[in-house]
């Protein structure tokens, strides 16, 4: 019998049929599309025609549908919804893959035949997409590896599928510490929490077959009973187990992971020819040096700290009002702002929260998409990945456009924070392939018949993933391989951050945000407390951010540390870290540079991009206002339509007319009047 995650797919979209798979077809699925893949690799090299574009270049992208077919949706259930064969297969798949990816791209044969096509570029009459696409191609050649010899050669190699062992096994030490750690709550301890977070604790302990109330590692439960416990022996426990993740000792300890991922990666680097990873990473960002990086986060910095130092002292003062001496702790910080928050703002997230329903702000994301894009957005029925996903059927002008879908709420065995992936990309070389496009969250799940409220910051966090889909949902170009978010890592960002703002938007949330018991809208004075809130708490939240990405900064520039650890420390202390206040991502837990190479170095990108967003969402305003068709129209022209034609910097430029400053992001941040 065919596999069926080989066969043609009879569904609606040619969706993967989710229910036919079973977690014992990945593996001999996985096997036959690498003999297959290998077939076709076989044939590109062993060709005896002289290299053309459509041999060479165009087989390469053809290449690996198989592969594909099993390995999308595999991934998209290792992500969302993990199991022990699951995790299993990641750490059977993981060495084969990078292996094979060096078959392709350390390939010294078909390296020959994609540097004769480069050196031939201007007499084969390219598009300007092929001749971009031949450009990356053997650019990507070049950095993996595919002009070393000898021993060299073979070093690289195995370095390559180390670290893809040590990035599933640091995820999966990861998602083990979260799954591994709760506290159950007694009615004493429930006091003083506001209803949505006493029900989120009934029902994660539901979600665990257990009665009462359960404080799980889970963000969208943890950050908001660390805002509203008023019990601090409670909340020092609960943060110090959140903060503590991959690094509890035993199996799922990621500290050595990390100094050894580090010195693999300084490695690499060397044999490639940099002076270290961080210099071989960023070549080919906007940013191109360390030196770029550390300017633009210590500019940022400054401010930051400043006005996290005057924060600290007015907490402290609260907390000390409280009859509690000594120092502001982090478990003290989240639990004190949202006092002041509440004070200064009059503004309390329990009150707010029922206006910030889950369905209402999907249709509002969908909304702003449509009067920007002209999309249109209606439910199908699908044979998806888990009850909790919907998806729907993305038309313009009747036309489909893609598929998207939403996962949103936080179970067990979902990795933790939120993410958007193709798990189809868009392009014309195979046909007109329209992208079948994820957004993955972990909000709180409601009890069943209540509907799901979200933080502010939750709204937020949907509207950043849905930039991120429409980049991939509006490419259209030829080439999978510059399709969609096939960017520069510090530009990625940009249209998920700046689909952010429209959340912003007051005539957005004048129609959206709807209380979940009366329907009725979200009151003025209300709405401009929140807005005019937006930026409270900034010198944290900037603080905690750019304390990390300096220290992925600095693990990747220079020699690497012994002691990555005691490294981190010294960076902090060297930084003059607030003591009340924590990396946003401390190394054992830092996914995003340890996971994989991803964000490695480049976890600034973030804010490379704030400062791209803040400009950009600008032109809206300066040509009348945030759904402006015509700057609409130039958004999806020169950026979200194209992927990687261009690089960023000409992309931006043709978008704006010229590159930005920092000036606008700390306007955004409310941290340009800071002394």
């Amino acid at each position: 019998m065919t596999n069926p995650l080989l066969a043609d797919w009879q569904t609606p979209f040619c969706l993967p049929p989710f229910s036919e798979f079973t977690d014992t077809d990945f593996a001999p699925g996985f096997e036959d599309a690498l003999t297959e893949a290998r077939a076709e690799l076989a044939a590109i090299i062993e060709n005896s025609d002289a290299p053309t574009f459509q041999n060479t270049i165009d087989a390469l992208e053809l290449m690996g549908e198989g592969m594909h077919k099993v390995l999308s949706p595999f991934y998209t259930l290792a992500g969302v919804d993990s199991n022990p064969a699951r995790e299993a297969l990641q750490r059977d798949f993981s060495p084969k893959l990078a292996a094979w990816g060096s078959e392709v791209s350390m390939n010294p044969k078909l390296f020959e035949r994609v540097e004769e096509l480069w050196n031939k570029r201007d007499a084969l009459d390219l598009t300007p997409e092929q001749l971009r696409v031949l450009e990356l191609t053997r650019r990507g050649f070049v950095r993996s590896g595919a002009q070393l010899t000898g021993k060299e050669f073979d070093r690289l190699k195995q370095v390559k599928e180390r670290l893809a062992v040590l990035g599933t096994q640091f995820t999966q030490n990861l998602l083990a510490d979260e799954r591994g750690w709760s506290m159950e709550l007694s009615d004493a301890d429930l006091e003083g929490l506001p209803d949505f977070v006493v029900a989120t604790a009934r029902a994660a302990a539901d979600a665990e077959g257990k009665d009462g109330h359960l404080l799980t590692l889970s963000r969208s439960l943890i950050v908001p009973f660390l805002q509203f416990s008023p019990r601090r022996d409670l909340r020092e426990v609960a943060y110090e187990a959140w903060v503590a993740r991959g690094a509890n000792g035993g199996e799922t300890d990621n500290r050595e992971i990390a100094a050894e991922t580090l010195k693999l990666r300084e490695e690499r680097a060397k044999l490639l020819g940099y002076e270290d990873f961080a210099s071989y990473k960023l070549e080919t960002e906007m940013a191109k040096t360390p030196e770029a990086v550390r300017e633009l986060l210590m500019q940022v910095w400054a401010p930051a700290k400043a006005q996290a130092d005057l924060d600290a002292q007015k907490l402290t003062d609260m907390m000390h009002a409280d009859g509690i001496n000594g120092d502001l702790e982090a478990w003290d910080w989240r639990y004190y702002s949202e006092k002041r928050r509440a004070a200064e703002h009059d503004l309390d997230e329990a009150a707010l929260k029922p206006y910030l329903q889950l369905d209402r702000m999907i249709e509002a994301a969908f909304d702003c998409a449509t009067r920007l894009f002209s999309l249109s957005f209606e439910p199908i029925d699908a044979d998806l990945h888990h009850p909790d996903a919907r998806a729907w059927d993305v038309t313009r002008d009747g036309e489909h456009v893609a598929v998207f879908i939403g996962d949103y709420f936080a179970r067990s065995g979902k990795r933790s924070g939120a993410w958007c992936s193709a798990m189809r990309a868009q392009q014309k070389l195979r046909g007109d392939i329209r992208p079948h496009v994820i957004n993955v969250c972990n909000f709180a799940k409601p009890s069943t018949g209540k509907p799901a409220l979200l933080s502010y910051d939750d709204a937020r966090t949907l509207f950043h993933e849905f930039g991120h889909a429409l980049h991939q949902m509006l490419s259209d170009v030829t080439y999978e391989s510059i399709s969609g978010t096939s960017v520069a890592r510090d530009f990625v960002e940009l249209p998920s951050q700046l689909f952010e703002h429209w959340l912003e938007v007051p005539e957005v949330l004048q129609k959206y945000a709807t209380h979940a018991d009366t329907g009725e809208p979200m009151p003025a004075d209300m709405l401009q407390r929140m807005l005019d809130a937006a930026t409270y708490d900034q010198g944290f939240a900037t603080v905690e951010y750019v304390a990390s990405a300096m220290v992925d900064l600095e693990f990747h520039s220079g020699a690497v540390p012994a002691d990555p650890m005691a490294k981190q420390d010294e960076i902090l202390e060297g930084m003059g870290m607030p003591r009340a206040i924590r990396m946003r991502h401390a190394t054992p837990h830092f996914a995003h540079v340890f996971a994989g190479d991803g964000y490695s170095s480049a976890y600034y990108s973030y804010m490379w991009s704030e400062v791209m967003d803040a400009d950009a969402f600008s032109a809206f305003e300066e040509a009348g206002g945030a759904f402006d068709d015509v700057t609409a129209r130039k958004l999806e022209e020169h950026i979200l339509s194209v992927g990687g034609l261009r690089e960023a910097d000409v992309l931006y430029t043709e978008f704006r007319g010229r590159l930005p400053g920092v000036e606008a992001l700390l306007k955004g941040r409310g941290l340009d009047k800071v002394a």
